[in-house]
């Protein structure tokens, strides 16, 4: 399905294709983006979306097929080529350096040689116009990553581009903050600037895009306007069948009382200068409860999963405690032991060892809780089960690859999240502690997560979720709590939380911190 050509085109991408080994990752893809719009790009895990972009930044040469840049066509070899052109990007991670000022940093992605008082002076009235107001001085290290997105946001204006692309805008932000980012974007709309916007995020796909351009497999599967579809018409054509709802079921035949993760009165001193310190966080979650934090990215997740898996050890013992037991001075092993599971936010590098398979992996993560499977005397693994029992967790998760056991780093991102996802899932454990579930999941995939987590809670287990993703949250949750600036509110049952109330709480405007445990109908 193509489009057909109109006048006032910016960017034209006719035929692109770019293979890696035997896969086609792009294959003969056709884009049209006009000046003065704002084009959605949507897709799966692994429909090509990165590699897309990645060859329209320069990052990425492709094998064949044509960029047309304002009707000429051009060929973009580096980044440095694409922002000449007239190409800027913000991309989903953060390139910044905590150490330098917003101004520093801002200097380093510029080649004019200006002084740095000029650039902050650039960048300060630039971000005022723009309603993105950025104090050019403030070291990154201080700031919330709401702020930081301001200055990859005003560093790539600065630039002048016509196009930017922008890679899951939205998914360190309050609902606040990406009002203020939309208003920006329409902004940027009416000046005349193209943008290119990727996102899982159906509803806001809908809100802001005038067309968008779906990929399936490598190839272009469907044009059309986002306005005249529903979030569910979008995933449909994003992953090819219908995306099942995910249904919260009542807590039914579970001794409710049975709080299976204890914290009591959790306090941690920043490790280093630009570290959140965790103050007096006490939470409870029960048997058959999922209950959800929320909060803007850099606000203490980190560091509160690292006490609560074990990472780090707390120095009493009853700070964390496991199924009735004391687990403050346990590792990470012996939590595990005593019947907990992990997600990591991070996954290659944390969740996973990049250049390891992925059975080997699965044994790294349960060589101790599941000793006598994949253990044999004298030491010995046994290898074929261990592949066995990654095969199972491929098979349960849908991980798409290109080898039977691939090394982690071979899979995409939202596929080797449903790897580790279900490795700890396939545990059934006691308790679940995961950061971020679906970051960078396709909507299919995120379904089949959210819904698991679901059905682990309510077989009997307690399910603690941190996310960003406000929209998951409201879902999956029995009761959400906001982490802001290290302190933990009170869980809001879901029968009373709202966007706008979550919300103020992820900004700090209202207090209620010190949270215990919710009473969850």
């Amino acid at each position: 399905m193509s489009e057909k050509l109109a006048t006032g085109n910016l960017l034209e991408v006719r035929g692109l294709t770019k293979i890696f080994g035997t896969l086609k990752a792009c294959d003969a893809i056709d884009l049209i983006v006009a000046k003065g719009e704002i084009h959605a790009l949507l897709g799966e895990n692994g429909a090509g979306k990165s590699t897309l972009v990645k060859m329209l930044f320069g990052s990425l040469e492709p094998h064949s097929g044509e960029i047309r840049w304002d009707g000429k066509p051009v060929r973009i070899t580096s980044p440095g080529a694409a922002k000449k052109l007239g190409i800027g990007m913000v991309f989903q991670h953060f390139s910044l350096f905590e150490a330098l000022t917003a101004a520093e940093n801002i200097a380093l992605s510029l080649d004019d040689g200006s002084p740095i008082n000029q650039i902050a002076a650039k960048a300060r009235a630039l971000s005022y116009s723009y309603g993105l107001p950025l104090d050019p001085d403030s070291l990154v290290g201080d700031l919330s990553v709401g702020e930081r997105q301001r200055i990859e946001i005003i560093r790539c204006l600065l630039q002048t581009p016509q196009l930017i692309i922008l890679d899951e805008p939205t998914s360190v932000l309050t609902p606040q903050e990406a009002d203020k980012l939309f208003e920006t974007l329409e902004r940027l709309r009416a000046e005349g600037k193209s943008i290119l916007y990727i996102s899982h995020r159906l509803e806001e796909v809908k809100r802001m895009c005038d067309r968008a351009t779906v990929l399936r497999h490598g190839k272009v599967v469907g044009h059309c306007n986002p306005r005249e579809e529903t979030a569910a018409s979008l995933a449909r054509m994003m992953v090819g069948n219908e995306v099942k709802a995910v249904v919260r079921a009542p807590v039914e035949g579970i001794d409710k009382a049975a709080a299976l993760l204890e914290i009591r009165n959790l306090s941690r001193k920043p490790a280093t200068p630009f570290s959140i310190p965790l103050r007096d966080i006490s939470l409870s979650v029960r048997a058959g409860e999922v209950i959800g934090i929320a909060g803007v990215a850099g606000n203490g997740q980190g560091e509160f999963f690292e006490a609560v898996s074990g990472e780090v050890r707390q120095d009493t013992a009853g700070a964390v405690r496991i199924r009735g037991k004391d687990a403050g001075a346990l590792g990470i092993t012996g939590r595990r032991l005593a019947g907990a599971a992990f997600v990591p936010e991070e996954r290659l590098g944390h969740g996973a060892a990049p250049r390891m398979k992925l059975s080997e992996n699965l044994l790294l993560s349960r060589h101790a809780t599941d000793k006598k499977a994949f253990v044999g005397g004298g030491g010995m693994v046994k290898a074929g089960a261990v592949y066995s029992a990654a095969q199972r967790i491929i098979e349960v998760m849908d991980v798409r690859k290109s080898a039977p056991d691939p090394e982690a780093a071979a899979l995409s991102g939202g596929n080797l999240q449903k790897f580790i996802v279900g490795r700890e899932l396939d545990r059934k454990p006691s308790v679940m502690v995961v950061n971020q579930p679906t970051w960078g999941v396709d909507a299919g995939a995120a379904a089949h997560i959210r819904q698991a987590l679901i059905e682990l809670a309510r077989s009997g287990s307690a399910v603690l979720v941190i996310s960003q993703d406000l929209d998951e949250l409201f879902e999956i949750s029995d009761a959400i709590a906001v982490m802001h600036n290290g302190e933990l509110s009170h869980p809001m049952p879901i029968a009373e939380a709202t966007f706008e109330k979550i919300g103020l709480l992820m900004g700090g405007a209202e207090s209620g911190h010190g949270g215990q445990a919710a009473e969850v109908a």
